[in-house]
């Protein structure tokens, strides 16, 4: 309940993004649906069908028809206002009050403004609204200690920040041009314009700005706010252009009267330097065009009104004094003057706002509605849409680079096996139900790739420099291991043409003379599952020898580490754990014994208590791991370890039927979704990649190929039984 496009307003764009965020995040479970606020009975918006009911701000009965009509639809499970006391009618929004009234469904309020010291009839109706919901939602921690020392507030009260868009973070300098301000310092302030805004301090400020940045232009974006122009017209625009004649200042003060798409508002956010928030009102606890701003790793300067006090600080940007022209000036020449300072800022800003992005924020609404619902069991969030743009850039014509910064390929790292491998499993996955000719494409890609650090006694070396030079120090066991495994899915996937197979052939054959080198227990389990999908196109009784003596090597170091209590191949928990105790789930398949069923589901059970926990996965962390005898490392985790649990639990529900084990494949996946330690979406929907993992206080914003590439996998693992959809 609140403003909705297309009505022009702060709050409709929020409800309209939240909305979007938790029907995205859990479609087709939920669904969202919106009643309208219209601004009086003379006002008509042609409103999207998500709107099904429309309130006149002015006319109270409207309020009470609507909440009885609410309280008969069986499938509405909870409202959840947006509140704001001026889209509301009566003294301070007071009409809400007999909408509240007469509804019985539970409600939750989010309260966007919280003002401090209130008079006894600001005081009044905020206690009643909140006396009639079930808790309140408001976005900084300011904001509940005002409703409990100024108002007398009892309720729960949550605190979930403004949603913003997930955007990779980029520098300005390469925006810039797209918008035509190529070599200028952009500056920029945007949003709906108001006289509350302070721009013309800004402008004051910009002749000693400019004197020493001549190439300066401050970008004012926005349309006069609706209710301003309704009462009083452009008279405030007219103000700020007058100023900027009588100045001189037209060829560095540029205005773009407009309302904005999101599109447009990221655009010239991208291409802005610094970005400006001059507001004049102290007591604004919640400012959508900060959040955006900080959000697209841009650094501030800014009035301290109360949500800028808590988002910025020195490590963002700088408060500067409220109607104050000079402190613009010295704060924007101090920022302008040390690009170091600028760029450590911005990125400072873009990793601070990383759990304000609007999956994060969905995830958040919707925890805090199941507190007061019983829509628990029907929250399982959709699958995202296959998607492999960040791989595909992570790609060029010799392999798969190996690390991102942030998202964009760390070409100086170089390639590896272990990554091209993986991306040569992730390219037949897909290959296997699109047939796509991209794939194929790519699938030559890795497979030169890896025959490319073939030695002539089989062995595949793992490390290889941009310039293409072989790391020939060091022998990965495993990336050799792993190699094979994807070979052999190639060799095994239907319509590949014969001579990419007959090449994988030749690799493959050739590289199993090294498996007598092996110390490495997932080698071994590597190895043996490429064998298996080798021998399904190529059967062959030396093949299922080789899967025995593989298997049998895992039996035997499980039987000399594990115990009662231990249950496990080694003395200790690693990485990509899972895969031994698939690799003996393929063995079974291969040899019907079962023995390799017996061990593969004692151990998988015994990790799944070490890494399930309150319905969560939560992985090994590589900061020490899970060693006998010892206490769990929790972080860093992950993607791979993620991944690999995935495919394991998929293929236990394929050979058992066990549903069990296909709960705990989606519940496994969730972690990439946002149901892990940090309750943070790991996987960017945006680009397609997958952050590198997840610490003790924040997530690895890099997304490099392993991690981009494990989340593939797993991803296309759940596409093979549709039941998981």
């Amino acid at each position: 309940m609140g403003t909705y496009p297309p009505r022009e307003c702060g709050i409709a764009t929020f409800t309209r993004d939240l909305k979007t965020a938790i029907d995205r995040k859990f479609s087709p479970k939920i669904k969202s649906k919106v009643l309208a606020m219209n601004s009086n009975s003379a006002n008509f918006y042609n409103y999207p069908k998500e709107v099904i009911m429309q309130i006149s701000d002015t006319h109270i009965n409207e309020y009470v028809e609507a909440a009885k009509k609410l309280n008969e639809i069986g499938a509405v499970k909870l409202i959840n206002i947006q509140h704001e006391f001026g889209i509301f009618g009566g003294e301070y929004g007071s009409y809400l009050l007999s909408f509240l009234d007469e509804v019985k469904k539970p409600v939750i309020v989010t309260f966007h403004t919280v003002l401090p010291s209130p008079n006894q009839k600001l005081k009044k109706v905020v206690q009643s609204i909140s006396k009639k919901s079930a808790c309140i939602i408001v976005m900084n921690n300011r904001a509940i200690g005002i409703l409990a020392d100024d108002y007398g507030v009892k309720n729960d009260v949550f605190v979930i920040p403004h949603g913003i868009p997930t955007i990779p973070f980029v520098q300005s300098s390469r925006e810039k041009a797209k918008i035509g301000f190529k070599n200028k310092i952009l500056v920029s302030s945007f949003g709906l314009i108001s006289s509350n805004k302070g721009y013309e301090h800004v402008i004051e400020a910009l002749p000693d700005i400019i004197k020493k940045f001549p190439n300066l232009v401050y970008l004012i974006i926005g349309q006069t706010h609706p209710v301003v122009r309704k009462r009083e017209g452009e008279k405030y625009r007219a103000f700020l252009e007058n100023k900027v004649e009588s100045l001189a200042l037209q060829g560095h003060v540029k205005f773009y009267n407009k309302y904005l798409t999101l599109n447009e508002i990221t655009k010239y956010l991208k291409a802005t330097d610094v970005y400006i928030s001059s507001a004049i009102n102290p007591n604004q606890i919640v400012s959508g065009t900060l959040s955006y701003a900080l959000g697209c790793g841009r650094p501030v300067i800014s009035t301290p009104f109360l949500h800028a006090k808590e988002a910025v600080n020195h490590e963002r940007g700088f408060l500067c004094e409220f109607d104050n022209p000079k402190s613009f000036a010295e704060a924007i020449i101090k920022l302008l003057s040390e690009p170091n300072l600028k760029e450590s800022m911005g990125k400072n800003a873009y990793y601070y706002t990383r759990h304000m992005t609007w999956p994060n924020v969905a995830l958040a609404y919707m925890e805090v509605f199941n507190k007061y619902t019983d829509i628990k069991e029907n929250t399982t969030s959709a699958l995202p849409k296959v998607k492999f743009s960040h791989l595909n850039d992570l790609t060029d014509d010799f392999g798969v680079i190996q690390f991102a910064n942030n998202t964009e390929p760390e070409v100086a790292s170089g390639y590896t096996l272990d990554d091209n491998a993986r991306a040569m499993i992730v390219s037949c996955m897909h290959f296997i139900s699109s047939k796509a000719e991209p794939e194929l494409k790519k699938i030559r890609v890795y497979l030169n790739f890896i025959k490319y650090v073939q030695q002539d006694d089989g062995r595949l070396f793992n490390l290889v420099s941009y310039d293409r030079k072989i790391d020939f120090e060091h022998w990965s066991d495993d990336a050799h291991g792993r190699a094979l495994w994807a070979l052999g899915l190639l060799i095994s996937t239907n319509s590949i043409p014969a001579e990419i197979k007959e090449g994988a052939k030749s690799i493959f054959e050739k590289a199993l003379n090294s498996i007598k080198e092996y110390k490495s227990p997932r080698a071994a389990a590597f190895t043996l599952i490429g064998i298996y999908y080798s021998n399904k196109a190529l059967p062959s009784i030396g093949n299922i020898a080789k899967i025995r003596e593989l298997a049998e090597f895992l039996v035997y170091i499980y039987t000399i580490h594990s115990s009662d209590k231990w249950k496990w191949f080694e003395r200790y928990i690693t990485y990509s754990n899972s895969k031994l105790s698939e690799a003996l789930l393929y063995a079974y398949l291969a040899t019907n014994e079962q023995k390799y069923l017996g061990i593969a589901q004692e151990s998988l059970e015994f990790l799944m208590t070490t890494t399930f926990e309150n319905g969560v996965l939560v992985p090994v962390g590589n900061n020490g791991w899970l060693h006998k005898d010892s206490d769990k490392s929790y972080f860093d985790q992950q993607p791979e370890d993620v991944s690999s649990m995935v495919q394991t639990l998929a293929l236990a529900h394929g050979i058992t039927k066990n549903e069990f084990y296909k709960k705990k494949a989606h519940i496994a996946f969730q972690w990439f979704l946002g149901k892990n330690t940090l309750k943070q979406v790991i996987y960017d929907e945006t680009t397609g990649g997958c952050y590198d993992g997840v610490g003790q206080s924040s997530i690895n914003l890099n997304q490099g190929a392993e991690s981009t590439i494990s989340y593939l996998i797993a991803r296309l693992t759940l596409n093979y039984d549709k039941s998981f959809n």
